[in-house]
């Protein structure tokens, strides 16, 4: 079958440069009839037959972009898809008008250099090197539409594709390259790349971040650890931010002080990272604070503070102390605070929510306050836990309790002013 396949081919051929060569006889039997000195009846024809090849070229790629292009534009437009306007757009029809005169060009050749072989294969391995290099452009553009759609589409917007088209990229340019070295040594790219086997080694240094940025950006989009738009935290590269693009060889993030830090992909396959994500996707941002209460406020609560706090409605919910018991501040003071917590319109009160001592220190006893607020977005999130602890404060002393604090250098003046 292969044998056959190649003897249809050298028939073609042949049959194609006879065709060639009669065109340019019959050219030069004309310009001999004419009168011309059979010295300038070559010269002449060949001028002929190249100026004809350049209006060929000419009006194919006036042809391809004037009027083939703005046909395309016109059909893109009139479709409701989005898809066939990314596919088809100007750098890929451009692209298209770029290759054709080549191809053209190559395929007449023959026409005006028949008789000079040695002409003819310089100016036909220039030319087919254009074609190789058209070619490579527009399969970028081509690349480059099928990310823009993919941006588009929410099954992949969470992915980094990015590096992934760009490494389709690099591997068109090497197959280019590769091409368009065997086409100047006049090699089969089998040799080139049999030759390239043996500089396996220092290509793998040469590229080695593009290798290992190509593995990282793999894994990170199939175990969906990263992906732009992401608010994530390098302690030890010094990004604290959102991600805003995932290339082949590096990670940009944008830092709350608006600097770019740059990280290789690999650094975050071996090194440990923290992703926000999770964050934005659950119903609330967790807050937990707490503050130090003085010990010595801590009491049992007077037949008078029990009146008052019942009819507060701040005794409510506690059924876990036995009524022989007598209550504590502290304990009301907890009770009324999930009470609180719990009624607060911007806290989300179907996730974790509770308020619980710490061990003692020298400083009082830490009274810990965890709950998700609503709302994630970092703004409305600072406003919600200071709103609440500004409230825990200032509600604090009707229960007799006070917030310890160092003595100050006031406290001192007054302590020294009451002595004398």
């Amino acid at each position: 079958m292969a044998v056959l396949m190649l003897l249809n081919c050298y028939l073609c051929k042949n049959l194609y440069l006879r065709s060639m060569s009669s065109l340019q006889l019959y050219l030069v039997k004309i310009l001999s009839q004419w009168g011309l000195a059979p010295d300038n009846v070559v010269l002449i024809s060949r001028i002929v037959l190249i100026v004809a090849m350049l209006l060929i070229v000419i009006m194919a790629y006036y042809f391809c972009h004037k009027i083939l292009v703005k046909i395309v534009r016109r059909i893109t437009r009139s479709t409701a898809a989005k898809w066939d306007d990314h596919l088809l757009n100007d750098h890929v029809l451009n692209g298209v008008c770029h290759l054709l005169p080549p191809v053209i060009l190559y395929v007449l050749l023959p026409l005006a250099f028949m008789d000079l072989p040695g002409t003819l294969d310089i100016i036909s391995k220039a030319c087919f090197i254009y074609i190789v290099i058209a070619v490579l452009k527009l399969v970028w553009a081509f690349i480059s539409a099928l990310y823009a759609i993919s941006c588009e589409k929410e099954q992949t917007t969470s992915h980094p594709l990015k590096g992934i088209y760009q490494m389709l990229k690099l591997l068109v340019l090497a197959v280019s390259v590769i091409i368009i070295i065997s086409i100047v040594v006049d090699k089969s790219p089998v040799a080139i790349l049999t030759g390239l086997g043996a500089a396996a080694a220092i290509l793998s240094l040469v590229f080695k971040d593009t290798i290992l940025g190509l593995v990282a950006g793999v894994q990170l989009s199939a175990n969906d650890m990263l992906k732009p738009g992401d608010w994530i935290v390098a302690e030890r590269y010094g990004a604290d931010g959102f991600v805003r693009e995932v290339t082949l060889t590096t990670i940009k993030v944008q830092n709350w002080d608006m600097t770019i830090t740059t990280i290789p992909p690999y650094a975050l396959i071996s090194d440990s990272f923290q992703n926000w994500r999770g964050m934005f996707d659950s119903k609330g941002r967790r807050v937990k604070r707490s503050l130090n209460i003085d010990i010595s406020t801590i009491r049992f609560c007077t037949d008078e503070e029990q009146k008052q706090f019942e009819a507060n409605g701040w005794l409510e919910g506690i059924n876990d102390v036995p009524k022989d018991d007598a209550m504590v501040n502290l304990r009301v003071f907890r009770n009324y605070l999930e009470r609180y917590l719990r009624n607060h319109p911007m806290v989300n009160n179907s996730m974790l929510l509770l308020v619980r001592q710490l061990q003692p220190t020298a400083q009082g006893l830490p009274l810990e306050l965890y709950f998700f607020s609503a709302r994630q977005d970092w703004v409305t999130y600072e406003k919600v836990q200071a709103a609440v602890f500004e409230h825990v404060l200032a509600v604090m002393p009707k229960f007799g309790l006070r917030v310890f604090q160092s003595p100050s250098g006031t406290d001192v003046q007054s302590l020294y002013n009451c002595k004398n």
